[in-house]
């Protein structure tokens, strides 16, 4: 949805659309809460040929597993005995896919630079992007979606995609074509 509607009133994640982080986040649950349990007007084209994994989706929206999550973040934390102040960074980890996704969706579409013109708002957000590895060539991305390394220019560096490669190359993981375009 949000490729298809991007910074559009549809876009499910649009900073031009809500009136702060917040609103944005909370839209952004709403909506993929209506997804998830088949509410709201969802699209024909949205629906057709999606892989569904009924017992995953379940799971993963079940209180039970995310405070489960919490305790294995926190066990971890235990075990590795850092200093007590890194103990302040685990809501951080605990909510690192929130956190992710503000940062992401904010800061790439309000900050930065475009190479291209996609009729969006999407940025390149290059003076923030080594924070989230790659994830910040938001404009990027929009132009080339399936692309698996998000950088074009020559100062461009996506940190993620040489990873990828490794892992593709380890035969962990398949490229298509399409991503290695």
């Amino acid at each position: 949805m949000h490729h298809a509607y991007s910074d559009t009133p549809k876009d499910p994640h649009s900073p031009h659309h809500t009136k702060n982080l917040l609103t944005m986040m909370v839209k952004t649950k709403d909506t993929y809460n209506d997804v998830l349990n088949n509410r709201g007007d969802i699209e024909e084209k949205f629906q057709k040929d999606v892989p569904t994994w009924k017992f995953i989706d379940t799971l993963g929206d079940m209180w039970a597993s995310r405070i489960v999550w919490g305790i294995a973040y926190a066990l971890f934390y235990i075990a590795v005995s850092p200093p007590w102040y890194m103990f302040l960074l685990l809501p951080i980890h605990f909510l690192m896919g929130p956190v992710h996704g503000a940062i992401v969706n904010w800061s790439g579409h309000k900050y930065g630079y475009s190479n291209f013109d996609n009729n969006d708002k999407s940025k390149n957000s290059l003076f923030i992007d080594f924070l989230l590895g790659g994830e910040l060539f938001q404009n990027n991305h929009h132009k080339y979606a399936a692309r698996a390394n998000f950088a074009m220019k020559w100062f461009e560096f996506d940190p993620t995609y040489p990873v990828i490669r490794i892992l593709s190359f380890c035969r962990i993981i398949k490229l298509s074509k399409t991503a290695m375009a």
